[in-house]
């Protein structure tokens, strides 16, 4: 087997996290306390380890298998590198038995294909669509990946979102001073374009709505902002974004339990303190999903309401002056939003409003398969296996013929697909987000 891309490439790199590479052995020990701890605190984890009958039906449900074709990205044999682990040390049989009850030792070769197999899920849960008893591959990859942070064992790429998210309060490390240059920016913008004075409020205290945007919108998907500054100013809301959480994305989630919930506490603390009685969270898959599933869960009941972008703008688009665009296009179904986020007919509803022929992927809604840059993999040392992993969402685009917009309603899908169609081969597809289409086609005065 290679080394993974996400292997640390120098020991000092490795030692700075507090993960020494000659110390196995104890790690392996930690590894295992650290999985001890998760039994105890996660009953759907141990649900997941102790369940699956390895009948195979999940292979040809999962993208990154079918992409890469390696025997371990088959979601029930990536699976088992920590249920063989779980039932070594958490099992009688496995204590027992060993190999014979389908158990095995926790050694250094175990330890090196957590790291390669489990940054190559895309957290994606279709294989649990397709599982006869429900599995959920996410679950595990979820735990593993945490396991491994607990040991200093993460990605470069998400050591660094971690730390501007703790710095600055996005992933992007954007200070508030060059936030609120690039707001002007835009507003400069929406004024040319529009003749009309739309602000995008930052900080307003007493502001009964906080929208929380990807920090990607500031930078390379500025249409979604822009469009999401349309509605609001359509609508006449009382709202505002936050210099200190101007983050929908929360990488905790794909990565370490934690900093998951330390990133909703600040969203959390954000809306207190602006008085906002609404949360409206921008266009993220994982982050919709982290806000919508475990806020209250992991900080306690909050005293406002959460809502996305798209139901907010599913619920009054049949009242908005809208010309029509002039185009023919499809959806993309981000993982979390089908699959885990109850937003399935909502993008439907807003996109059949705003172009004039909306044209649906095989499979689609609950089935679509993952852009292949999902659960934060977009780091450039994996952009071929990314590629690997994107196959089959190209192959469904494509399969469409001619289109004029692929409707990418999520930062890291619009990170990965067009990356995914280039390589593929198709050079003249417009794509972007929902919201983007939204503010190109509302009518304002």
């Amino acid at each position: 087997m290679g080394k993974s891309p996400l292997h640390m490439a120098k020991e000092k790199d490795v030692t700075a996290l507090g993960f020494s590479m000659t110390a196995e052995p104890k790690q392996r020990f930690q590894a295992l306390a650290k999985l001890g701890q998760l039994r105890q605190s996660l009953r759907s984890l141990v649900v997941m380890l102790e369940t699956c009958t390895k009948c195979g039906r999940c292979a040809e449900q999962c993208h990154s298998y079918l992409g890469t074709q390696d025997y371990y990205n088959f979601p029930a044999a990536r699976a088992e590198l920590l249920r063989r682990v779980y039932k070594r040390y958490f099992t009688l049989q496995g204590r027992l038995f060993g190999r014979f009850a389908g158990a095995e030792d926790f050694d250094a070769e175990t330890l090196d294909k957590w790291l390669t197999y489990f940054y190559q899920c895309n957290e994606c849960r279709r294989c649990a669509l397709f599982c006869p008893f429900g599995i959920d591959t996410a679950e595990v990859t979820i735990a593993a990946r945490h396991i491994l942070s607990e040991l200093g064992i993460i990605p470069r790429f998400m050591q660094g979102i971690a730390a501007n998210m703790a710095k600055t309060g996005n992933n992007m490390g954007i200070p508030e001073p060059a936030l609120r240059d690039t707001v002007e920016f835009m507003e400069d913008e929406l004024r040319e374009e529009t003749g009309i004075d739309i602000k995008i409020p930052v900080d307003k205290p007493g502001s009964a709505v906080l929208y929380i945007p990807s920090s990607a919108d500031f930078f390379t998907n500025v249409d979604t902002m822009l469009g999401v500054a349309k509605l609001f100013h359509h609508l006449g809301w009382n709202w505002t974004i936050s210099s200190a959480m101007l983050e929908a994305a929360n990488f905790g989630l794909l990565f370490n339990m934690d900093v998951m919930k330390e990133h909703n506490r600040r969203m959390v603390t954000a809306a207190k303190a602006l008085g906002a009685q609404l949360v409206v969270q921008g266009e993220c898959g994982h982050g919709w999903r982290a806000a919508k599933m475990y806020t209250a869960a992991i900080n306690g009941p909050v005293p406002f309401a959460i809502r996305h972008i798209h139901e907010v703008t599913a619920e009054c688009i049949d009242e908005l002056p809208l010309n029509k665009l002039p185009l023919r296009a499809t959806l993309h179904d981000p993982c979390n939003y089908a699959r885990a986020g109850d937003l399935i007919e909502q993008p439907r509803k807003i996109l059949r409003a705003v172009v004039q022929e909306f044209v649906e992927m095989t499979p689609n809604r609950e089935e679509n398969f993952c852009c292949g840059g999902g659960s934060g993999l977009l780091m450039e040392e994996m952009k071929d296996i990314r590629m690997q992993l994107g196959r089959k969402k190209a192959e469904q685009i494509m399969a469409l013929g001619k289109l004029d917009y692929l409707v990418i309603p999520c930062s890291i899908c619009k990170a990965q697909i067009p990356a995914v169609m280039d390589h593929y081969g198709v050079k003249d597809l417009a794509m972007g987000g929902l919201m983007d289409l939204v503010g190109k086609a509302l009518v304002l005065k």
